[in-house]
């Protein structure tokens, strides 16, 4: 019988995961276990989760604790989306780096916010592999949280248990990149490799025709322009569009955000680079969806079941029906993309059926994209060796070598802000040597 667990059930990712699931033809029952350490969040889960079980009319069972050793075991999937202490940090991952002229529009994936995200999310996580590794080691672990290069690296690290980081920003490039070239997406045909928010169209065609320099021509216009600016702006000048949205790719790379004049030139509203984007929206955006939630269980809003572009159900659907399916997903290297590093994760083409995750060999990419890459890839390096040793000047160091924060700081300067921060979550983050 088919068991599926969710750790961090209370997250948004719930219920379009559950909804796919529900959704997938010929696998009629089974059950869904849930977690998560808020029992009021996890309440509404486990309503939301039965709601939708009994929209579909199949026959699943749901179990829910906030100890999850009571109800993980014997899993073949566990769906990883936790989120540790993100509410009462949110604040302080903002405007410190703020200060020192940090100017992060999400922050939650590199930078001094996504260094520190990982600082605080990793322990946690670590005790749970252990818990997995110990109640159903066959299963195979599908992760959501960010940052996901961190997160998955550390998985691959430290168990056999094999894992793959899940993402959605190549479904959705790729439909914004027909759209953008106004060709049918079902055309667009496209070879994309890199590391997770940071993977590199380098080819893409409709019947042949290389629409980049169609795409060079349509940006011409300043409306279509103003629609992605970074991420125009960056293909204009390396040659291929990447695969995350416009305000968190500028974060990861040191060209636009190290002056207000940059900022305001490339960076507008949004997503597309609004200073404090996250920090400003998040708590609503949650709260806006329990609401949300809490509406549908009411009946006071619809509850219609929807597939979405998320992955983790086709690789459920791949591996119990022996359905070869092909996805994108974040695994370790081990050759697939020769010109970064082989310890790490990259993100390439996968093809999924009952033997779990076979990864695409990619190949090279360009080089000077591959450095892009590999300069996020060392500060990943440094920031979950700094978990995995309790070392921390390897966390600071990671933070040194962040494109942002070398943009804009000095040595002395990254240093106390990293101290400053430090002290701000010493509440959220075990205690380093």
């Amino acid at each position: 019988m088919t068991k599926i667990s969710i750790i961090g059930a209370g997250s948004t990712f719930t219920q379009e995961i559950v909804m796919d699931i529900m959704l997938i033809q010929g696998i009629e029952g089974g059950t869904i276990a849930l977690v998560d350490i808020d029992e009021k969040r996890l309440e509404i889960a486990r309503k939301l989760v039965l709601k939708i079980i009994e929209v579909s009319g199949k026959n699943w069972e749901v179990i829910a604790s906030v100890n999850r050793r009571e109800v993980i075991a014997g899993s073949q999937f566990v769906i990883n989306q936790i989120e540790v202490g993100g509410l009462q940090t949110v604040r302080y991952e903002y405007e410190i780096p703020l200060k020192y002229g940090v100017n992060q529009c999400i922050g939650d994936t590199m930078g001094p916010g996504g260094l520190f995200k990982t600082l605080r999310t990793l322990p946690s996580w670590m005790a749970i592999v252990r818990d997995i590794e110990d109640l159903c080691p066959e299963s195979m672990i599908l992760n959501y949280t960010n940052p996901m290069s961190a997160v998955t690296l550390l998985t691959s690290r430290m168990t056999e248990i094999p894992v793959v980081g899940l993402c959605h920003s190549i479904q959705n490039t790729s439909r914004q990149l027909a759209k953008y070239a106004g060709v049918p997406y079902e055309e667009l045909k496209w070879r994309a490799g890199g590391i997770n928010h940071m993977s590199w169209f380098v080819e893409l065609t409709h019947q042949g025709q290389d629409l980049y320099p169609v795409l060079r021509e349509k940006i011409q216009n300043p409306d279509l322009l103003k629609k992605d600016p970074v991420r125009f702006d960056t293909m204009k000048y390396l040659g291929a569009f990447v695969s995350e949205s416009s305000g968190h790719f500028s974060e990861y790379i040191p060209y636009y955000r190290k002056r207000q004049s940059l900022i305001d030139l490339h960076c507008n509203a949004g997503y597309n680079g609004a200073t404090g984007y996250y920090a400003d929206n998040w708590p609503t955006w949650r709260q806006d969806n329990d609401d949300k939630i809490q509406q549908q269980l009411e009946g006071t809003l619809p509850l219609e079941l929807k597939s979405s572009n998320e992955y983790a159900a086709i690789i459920i659907e791949a591996v119990l029906k022996n359905e070869s399916k092909v996805i994108y997903g974040n695994v370790p290297n081990q050759g697939l993309i020769h010109n970064l590093p082989q310890n790490g994760v990259v993100e390439v083409a996968c093809m999924v059926d009952r033997n779990g995750i076979n990864p695409c060999r990619f190949g090279s990419l360009p080089e000077h994209l591959a450095a892009l890459c590999r300069s996020n890839m060392a500060f990943f390096d440094l920031a979950v060796g700094a978990v995995l040793n309790n070392d921390k000047e390897m966390a600071r160091h990671a933070l040194m070598v962040d494109p942002l924060s070398a943009a804009v700081c000095s040595l002395a300067e990254i240093g106390d802000m990293f101290e400053e921060l430090y002290e701000a979550e010493r509440d959220f983050i075990p205690v380093m040597k």
